[in-house]
This record gives C-alpha cells, structure tokens and sequence, in this order.
C-alpha cells in the first residue's frame, strides 16, 4: 500500500507527526506539489491526501492505481468528484475539526475592529502615549459589543460557535439558515430571513458554505440593506462576496468595516481592490490553523484511512 501526501506542509509545517500513517503501508510526503506534477508524483499510489492540490479528471485518468483520495480539509473543491467517482475512487474530506478555531478567529477579526488595538500599541511604542497631553487617548472610535446584534449567515457547526461566544459577550444574535436546527435558547437568539438579518445587524458574519446559490450572496444590493455602522466578518469562503462591491461600499463610507481571512482568488492579485480598501483587515486563510485544530485534523485524516481500509470508509462525499 502506496500512501502519497501531495502537499503536506501547509497543515504539518513540522509541529505534528504523519507516523501513524506509516502502519497503513509506504508513505510518501512532499510539502508542495504544482499542478503540473501532481500526476507524476500520484503515479503508483493507493492512497493519495491533498489539501489544496487539485486531482482534475486529466490527472485522476493517469492514476489507474487509485483507490482513495483524502481531503485535508473541510472544502474539496480541488477535486474532480464526479471524474472520481467514475473511477471507483472514494474521496473523503474532514468537516468539524476546525470550528472552535474559525469561530475564535470572527472575534480576532471583529475586536479588533472595535479597538484598533495593533494601531494603539504602536502608537504607544512610536512616543505618542509619553508625548499626550491627556492620560489616556485613542486614535478612533471605540465599540463595545453588549447590547449589540450579531447577524449570522449561516447556523451550521461554526455558526453556532460564533453565536455562542456573541451570547457570552452579552450580544444579540440573530440566525438566517436555510435549514432551521435546534433553537439554542440564548436569551435575545431568534431566527430571520436574509435581508432582516442583514438590515438589523451591528455585526454580520458569513459562515456558509460556498454553492451556486451563495456565491455573491455578499454584492452591492445586499451591502446596501446594511446600516453604514455595521461590520462584515467573513472567515467562510470568498467568494460569498462580490470584492469590488464591497470595497465600493467601504470606501464609500456605506459600511464601517470588514474583517476578510477569504478573499475570491486565493491568494489575491495585487489590485484586489479589498487590500487598499477603508478600514478593511485581510488575514491570509489562517482561521482553521490552529495548532489545536490541525492536531485533531490530522487525527481524523488518519481515522478516514484507517475505516476506508476496514472497508467502512467515512465523510465520504457522494
């Protein structure tokens, strides 16, 4: 058995260990692979485990050998499933390992909106706190979150993460979903359509899948149901969001800010117009990267091999 990791740096930089899968048969990792090797390096494997390396149907037509493709990751855009499936090729990806890391990152990104905090800690290190002629200054408005309403675009796993932590910090949370699960039952929590969600909130966060109905979801007549005052956060998929509509509205002075770990080309050029956009913090797709999080990553990347193998594969996509 020929297990072959295509790009395994990303989530194993060296802090955790592929050991475990070396009781599964030969193992071999490469940090990154272009596209344009990915078939040469697949060639002979059994198994092969990608995270952004895309396996089209040109490359899968070229590995005969194939049994199994594993996803290290929730999203499995990069693979050609229905060319997969046509080949008898399982593909597996990993959906909940990260949802208490990305629904951590939503506030990294919103408090930060709030407080400027990286902004006044240099301004301290620069002199301006020794030269103030006050005791205490800030260099922009300053927002406290009790009290406010958090809109939430999408009330799976890590939506609820997200709306948990909003509760604890004394927010209202306001839920739109296609599919209404339980109620949580925070005081102030209830369920709206799409446009109340965005009319009504203080903060909204995007935690839905990207599909062909969501894609834009985020666009110039949608940013315009927002009060001038609210913030977007949006650690899902980029493109929910139009880029050029939002940083329209953001220079605009239509909205008051954005927190972005996903933008819609990934990484961006360098005119994407959202990294010059007013009060705008773009982070690098880094909300699931948690240690924490890419350790339980890596223990059920390894638990999709070991059930595939005992014959009762698990999170297969269909």
């Amino acid at each position: 058995m020929k297990i072959t990791v295509l790009d395994g740096y990303c989530m194993n930089p060296g802090d955790l260990s592929w050991d475990a899968l070396r009781e599964f048969g030969e193992i071999e990792v490469f940090d990154r692979t272009p596209a344009d090797v990915s078939a040469e390096r697949s060639a002979g494997a059994d198994i092969v485990l990608t995270n952004k390396t895309p396996l089209r149907a040109d490359v899968l037509k070229r590995l005969p050998q194939l049994k199994y493709i594993g996803v290290l990751a929730t999203g499995y855009d990069v693979i050609d499933i229905e060319a997969a499936h046509a080949q008898g090729v399982v593909v597996t990806n990993v959906p909940t390992y990260a949802s208490a890391s990305v629904a951590q990152f939503v506030f990294a990104l919103l408090l930060e909106l709030c407080h400027n905090v990286k902004m006044h800690s240099d301004a301290v290190r620069e002199g301006e706190w020794r030269r103030s002629p006050d005791w205490s200054f800030w260099k922009t408005p300053l927002m406290e979150l009790a009290d406010k309403t958090m809109g939430i675009v999408g009330f799976g796993r890590i939506g609820r993460q997200t709306g948990r932590l909003a509760d604890a910090l004394g927010m209202r949370v306001l839920a739109y979903d296609t599919v209404h699960g339980p109620d949580p039952g925070w005081p102030g929590f209830r369920w709206g359509r799409l446009e109340e969600v965005l009319r009504e909130s203080d903060v909204v966060s995007l935690n839905l899948p990207l599909m062909p109905e969501t894609r834009g979801v985020i666009n110039r007549s949608t940013l315009a149901l927002m009060k001038p005052s609210a913030f977007l956060i949006n650690t899902s998929r980029g493109p929910l969001v139009v880029d050029h509509d939002l940083a329209e509205a953001l220079n605009a002075g239509r909205l008051a800010g954005a927190g972005l770990d996903v933008l819609s080309v990934e990484p961006p050029a360098a005119d994407n117009p959202l990294l010059t956009a007013r009060n705008c913090l773009v982070t690098p797709h880094m909300a699931w990267a948690t240690r924490e999080a890419r350790s339980r990553l890596m223990d059920m990347v390894i638990e999709n091999v070991r059930c595939f193998l005992a014959g009762k594969p698990q999170n297969v996509i269909p």
